[in-house]
């Protein structure tokens, strides 16, 4: 029922409509009512203290479904992917569907690399359409190791929530305050975790600005490339470093204002909760009070 909560919250914002008046069409299939059903059974079953996902492959091009040609990653797997890593590639065609990606929403721990692990079990699910990659999604189950020193399970945790991460800057004074805009809009489409600016002083006495993008060792070349095409600079600078994170998931929950999501963040002894600020708009819009209101109503 939270996985198809997150279709429904999704097919909502879409069609502009309350959840009790949108109707699930590919979603509602009887396979598609089979993939989520089993997939739930088979995470019960194996009871994993914790699911990592790579950054999602949602194919490029458009997709004919129920409500015509739409573009690809369609509307509604868009929005259930927001907050997550996600990227096109050349392969035409849908990769990943709204019962997919409410799936990796609901189930996962993290977004990211694999962590070193001892594997234990290796599963493939084949798909029916040919594309020049193998059209497969893989599983790897297995248990991370115990650091030497027998510093036991809380170690290996930390190990877990602690990812290499690389930090490319450039500084330019050349270019206007759209263009860089535009630019970190390329640069987040093309993978990067975060991008910021900081303004700087530079050559013959000249404000500049300080772009630095962080991103995975797997999106640094292109990254590198977007960089490149998408501003004036002439040089990169590259800085790896330890990044460490809290797990994230996301949550819905019903309220009197409608179904929202509720972000949650733990680990390090920490746990933080909050909800989505676009579902504390809505709420606020539609009852004609502020965020802060809204907010407090939701913890009443």
């Amino acid at each position: 029922m939270a996985v198809y909560g997150l279709i429904a919250a999704a097919e909502s914002q879409v069609h502009g409509k309350p959840v009790t008046e949108i109707h699930f069409h590919e979603v509602g299939t009887m396979d598609a009512v089979a993939d989520v059903v089993a997939v739930c059974l088979l995470i019960d079953k194996l009871a994993p203290s914790e699911i990592i996902v790579s950054p999602v492959h949602v194919g490029s091009g458009q997709v004919h479904c129920a409500h015509g040609i739409l573009p690809v990653p369609a509307p509604a797997t868009a929005l259930i992917l927001k907050d997550v890593p996600i990227y096109g590639g050349s392969i035409r065609g849908e990769l990943c569907t709204p019962t997919g990606a409410a799936l990796l929403k609901h189930f996962a721990t993290k977004f990211g690399s694999m962590p070193a692990m001892r594997v234990n079990a290796i599963g493939y699910g084949m798909g029916k359409k040919d594309f020049e990659a193998a059209n497969c999604v893989r599983a790897i189950l297995g248990e991370t190791e115990v650091t030497a020193g027998g510093q036991g399970e809380e170690a290996c945790r930390k190990q877990v929530d602690r990812e290499d991460i690389f930090e490319l800057s450039c500084n330019v004074d050349d270019m206007t305050g759209e263009e860089i805009g535009f630019a970190m809009e390329r640069l987040f489409e093309a993978g990067a975790r975060d991008v910021y600016t900081v303004p700087i002083g530079m050559k013959k006495n000249r404000p500049g600005i300080l772009i630095r993008t962080l991103c995975t060792e797997e999106k640094k070349e292109g990254i590198v490339e977007t960089i490149f095409k998408h501003t004036t600079t002439i040089g990169i600078r590259e800085c790896a470093m330890k990044r460490y994170v809290l797990s994230r998931s996301v949550e819905t929950v019903e309220t009197p204002g409608g179904t929202i999501y509720r972000k949650i963040s733990e680990g390090y002894g920490t746990k933080r909760e909050k909800a989505e600020f676009e579902d504390l708009a809505r709420i606020a819009r539609e009852q004609g009070i502020s965020l802060w209101e809204a907010r407090e109503n939701l913890n009443a």
